[in-house]
């Protein structure tokens, strides 16, 4: 039977991460609210998809046609991924998950880049599960 469920699991499982906005709407809070919760649920998301065996989880994070958002919520987003990061890279070591970015990196600012890639070296031989965040893409 766990070999028959085993095969039914995906290896890759890519989620676009859209509605954060709309959440923080509804509820009347600010924008960057409804983004910290999707931050929240990262985590949850990548423990799940570790925990079922799933070995890779592309996050798409920031498309191109974000940087047309308002300077204010664009600057709000840097600081949630910095702050993000730093927050959950003692998981990342804990449970040895690899992290790898696609999209333009060289698009962010300078303390987001060097943020991202000293996890990404920090992280480099883990092979466990990876997260694969889609950055400016």
């Amino acid at each position: 039977m766990n070999a028959e469920l085993n095969k039914s699991i995906p290896r890759h499982v890519a989620i676009i991460m859209d509605g954060n906005g709309r959440w923080a709407k509804k509820r009347g809070v600010p924008r960057i609210k409804g983004h910290q919760q999707g931050a929240e649920v990262v985590r949850t998301i990548t423990q799940a998809c570790k925990k079922a065996g799933i070995e890779y989880l592309t996050l798409y994070a920031f498309s191109t046609e974000n940087w047309q958002r308002p300077k204010a919520e664009i600057d709000g987003l840097m600081k949630l991924l910095v702050k993000f990061l730093r927050t959950y890279e003692s998981d990342m070591h804990k449970e040895k998950i690899r992290l790898r970015t696609i999209g333009q990196l060289t698009d962010f600012p300078p303390q987001v880049q060097a943020a991202v890639k000293r996890i990404i070296k920090a992280t480099e031989n883990y092979t466990c599960a990876q997260l694969i965040l889609a950055l400016s893409y």
